[in-house]
């Protein structure tokens, strides 16, 4: 059963930092490209950051320069460190994967307020 932990979450103040985790079981983590979508209050999920297998990563443009994504394959785990955050980067931050079919984690919220 393939499964993904999200862990991280939480209140930051504007111009603050966290660092997201998901951890992956059930899968052959180093073969699969991983990825961090959001949702914001009322509106729909949106891609935020993936990474290849090979550890290529590719954002969205609202995130770019603020965002990393990185993974750890002997910990099947993937990171979002995320800086300089913003007011509108509150959502429901979701890992991703595909195996045969979307897997998706339960969501750790992302909150940043003053």
């Amino acid at each position: 059963q393939v499964q993904l932990v999200e862990s991280g979450g939480g209140l930051v103040q504007p111009g603050g930092s966290l660092r997201l985790s998901c951890a992956a079981s059930g899968i052959i983590f180093s073969s699969k490209g991983m990825a961090w979508y959001r949702q914001p209050p009322g509106k729909q999920r949106e891609l935020v950051a993936s990474i290849s297998a090979s550890g290529k990563p590719v954002y969205a443009d609202s995130v770019k320069g603020r965002f990393t994504i990185s993974r750890d394959n002997a910990k099947n785990t993937v990171y979002l460190q995320m800086d300089s955050l913003k007011p509108e980067d509150t959502a429901v931050y979701f890992c991703y994967t595909l195996q045969f079919t979307s897997v998706w984690g339960q969501g750790t919220q992302v909150t940043v307020s003053s």
